[in-house]
């Protein structure tokens, strides 16, 4: 590995061995010191055009824990405001030593224009670039529900066999995007589920099973329902008539939890809208992995920092 931009590129040998990975750094939270010194001398650039403080400040717990420096760059009062460009606050973070550059932007593409453009020597990690992806969301997701699935017995295990249902803003949202390619090359099976207005073009070409109706992809007993947030930021025109309808079709409500198998797990990539996407009652259910995720999310962020920037060769693990 070289750098991390999207799950499409990921093989299902790379995908486990991250999840194998983070498995190793989630133990060291039980230790009564926490810090590794794998990467002591090396030095983590959080480069955020947007705002995204659970992302954010899980990249730097994630780099503090293998004890490197952390420089966290946000564009907001920044040389960016001044119209700096993309290539020229790499190469000034370069310059400062970077050895990886951990990059959320707005525009679709810019970690991989970063990562191939030729501009800077230093390892990419996409932490959600516009409508296109977030992998590490994608393997903290996996790395949760394979715990949850397999417990103890996790280590080595792919998801085979697995039915995940995603629900809700598939046309904006980079977490179904990576979550649906991770996820089939683990060997799940995935459905899809929006009204047809948050459906993108060409999903039908996606490893999926695409639902317009959510009591549909429910009758097919899930492993997991994945519920995404409604991107209100994104949304320029109106997508559903009402809040009130959305959530009454499509929304994760205290009826349709009530009606899941009791073994379904329920997940959510966070900040929920309660009440909207999902009930109260779901969210803060024992079949809820919603913190879980947040804190694997610190230990899969620790495994690929760790593959990606803890090799002698230029960062090459």
């Amino acid at each position: 590995m070289r750098h991390l931009l999207s799950t499409q590129n990921l093989g299902r040998d790379d995908a486990v061995r991250i999840l194998d990975v983070a498995e190793e750094m989630a133990a060291t939270a039980d230790r009564e010191v926490k810090k590794l010194p794998a990467l002591r001398g090396k030095t983590i650039v959080n480069l955020f055009f947007e705002d995204s403080t659970r992302t954010r400040l899980s990249f730097e717990s994630a780099a503090k824990r293998l004890s490197a420096d952390v420089i966290t760059f946000s564009a907001k009062g920044s040389s960016v405001s001044k119209g700096e460009s993309l290539k020229d606050t790499a190469q000034t973070l370069v310059a400062m030593g970077a050895d990886a550059i951990v990059v959320r932007h707005h525009a679709s593409g810019a970690a991989h224009r970063l990562a191939h453009a030729g501009w800077i020597d230093a390892a990419i990690i996409n932490a959600g670039d516009g409508t296109h992806e977030h992998p590490t969301q994608a393997l903290l997701d996996a790395f949760t529900l394979r715990r949850r699935l397999h417990g103890e017995d996790a280590r080595g295990r792919a998801l085979d066999g697995a039915r995940v249902v995603i629900v809700g803003d598939i046309l904006h949202s980079r977490v179904a995007r990576s979550n649906v390619w991770l996820l089939a090359t683990l060997g799940a099976e995935v459905h899809l589920v929006a009204p047809r207005t948050l459906q993108p073009a060409g999903i039908q070409s996606w490893p999926a099973t695409v639902h317009e109706l959510l009591d549909d992809a429910l009758a097919t007993d899930p492993d997991a329902v994945m519920m995404l947030r409604i991107q209100r930021e994104r949304m320029h025109d109106a997508y559903f008539p009402t809040e009130r309808e959305y959530a009454r079709i499509w929304g994760l409500t205290a009826e349709r939890f009530a009606a899941l198998s009791a073994d379904t797990i329920v997940m959510h990539p966070g900040p929920m809208n309660r009440g909207l996407e999902i009930a109260s009652v779901a969210a803060d259910s024992t079949r809820s992995t919603v913190r879980e995720q947040v804190t694997n999310g610190v230990s899969i962020r620790m495994a690929v920092l760790y593959l990606l920037v803890a090799g002698t060769d230029g960062g090459r693990a």
